[in-house]
């Protein structure tokens, strides 16, 4: 079996990647040790065409068109062509996309194409409460037509994409996001007492402007805590930072504890799992999620997590359990959460054992990916009626 996922996030070093990226080079990785074919084919990040073999994964990385207003055609036309070349020398049995993927993809004979719920425009824009762009909006429509099946990371992106954009009483299965938990285990010796850690692209919907508005209550009962932040930073339309307007008009109102508020900066798929290990609690209060894949990689390494009560967040954590939810908008209770975890050390020890174990039951990379190949042969073996699987 064959399968084509089309994704410009796959991790490249030196550039930063999305979540989408990271699920790809998961599950990749670990199609390949089942003996499956992987390819990727997507934009490249800089203005060349390269040809990567990664765990024995298949990357074509397309040289980006710069044409204004024809660069969308130019950039498809050039995913398009490459599919095809692919096909030909090795027959591919699926291609996979995210929402907006299949828009502009020309569809070949015998191979299956399906789109996975990450979360697209409709998803969000709701979540977010801003209006349709008109433009993206035709786009995952067109998408969606094209597709011959769906897979949702989450129940909650289902339900909610459904109410924008029809599954066309096509194949649907409810598959969560893998975690590799050989990858993200327990680091022993290199936790840091009262270190806060958030990981993810910094920007409003990651909640990490109230997080960073909780930070004083936090140092008002642990007056040595730290909150490390690591992730890309984000652009408004007009290209200005994300990061340089929490430095500007958030930072400036906590006074000197900002000194103990740190941006890294994007950091490379290899040293999340340091990254973690170093913290006492991870938090990441997301405004919204289709099931985001912080939470349980730090859950597989035994960290208690600070999670969003909303959208997925019920799905990943049980509260007081295998972790803690949070009001996302609400920084006194992002700030209690973590006082919490941080003030209850034995609970919070047996709360990240919880953790662990739950992601082995529910996210671990062996039973995840049965249940992707077990969806792709029944795409690929038979056309079926509306299933829900």
């Amino acid at each position: 079996m064959h399968i084509c996922f089309l994704t410009n996030e796959f991790p490249k070093d030196g550039f930063p990647h999305g979540g989408i990226g990271t699920f790809v080079k998961t599950i990749g990785s670990a199609l390949v040790k089942k003996g499956l074919k992987v390819s990727v084919v997507g934009i490249n990040y800089v203005a060349q065409d390269e040809t990567h073999i990664i765990d024995g994964i298949k990357i074509y990385r397309l040289k980006k068109s710069v044409v204004k207003g024809f660069s969308w055609y130019l950039n498809s036309k050039k995913i398009n062509s490459k599919i095809k070349a692919i096909h030909k020398k090795d027959p591919i049995h699926i291609v996979e996309s995210s929402e907006l993927g299949l828009a502009f993809i020309n569809k070949l004979k015998d191979i299956k194409y399906i789109i996975r719920l990450h979360g697209g425009h409709h998803f969000f824009a709701e979540s977010e409460n801003r209006k349709i762009n008109k433009w993206k909006g035709f786009q995952e429509k067109k998408s969606f037509s094209k597709a011959d099946g769906f897979i949702a990371v989450s129940q909650y992106v289902k339900k909610h994409t459904e109410q924008y954009l029809s599954y066309q009483n096509k194949p649907i299965a409810y598959i969560s996001n893998p975690i590799d938990t050989d990858f993200f285990k327990p680091i022993i010796n290199t936790q840091l007492a009262d270190k806060i850690v958030f990981a993810g692209t910094v920007c409003e919907k990651k909640g990490i402007r109230q997080l960073i508005q909780a930070f004083p209550y936090v140092k008002k009962e642990f007056p040595d805590a730290a909150l490390e932040i690591y992730g890309r930073d984000w652009f408004y339309p007009d290209g200005s930072s994300y990061i340089q307007m929490l430095k500007e008009k958030e930072l400036p109102q906590l006074g000197e504890i900002i000194k103990d508020i740190h941006f890294h900066g994007a950091i490379s798929y290899s040293n999340i799992p340091l990254a973690y290990s170093e913290a006492e609690v991870c938090v990441f209060p997301s405004h919204m999620e289709t099931q985001g894949l912080v939470a349980p990689e730090a859950m597989a390494m035994g960290k208690p997590v600070v999670f969003t009560k909303l959208g997925p967040g019920p799905e990943a954590i049980e509260d007081f359990k295998t972790g803690l939810l949070c009001d996302p908008y609400n920084p006194k209770d992002i700030a209690e959460k973590i006082v919490w975890l941080l003030a209850n050390k034995a609970e919070t020890e047996i709360i990240g054992k919880n953790a662990r174990e739950f992601v082995f039951e529910k996210y671990s990379l062996e039973n995840n990916i049965k249940q992707n190949i077990d969806f792709f042969n029944l795409m690929i073996k038979r056309e079926l009626p509306f299933t829900e699987i």
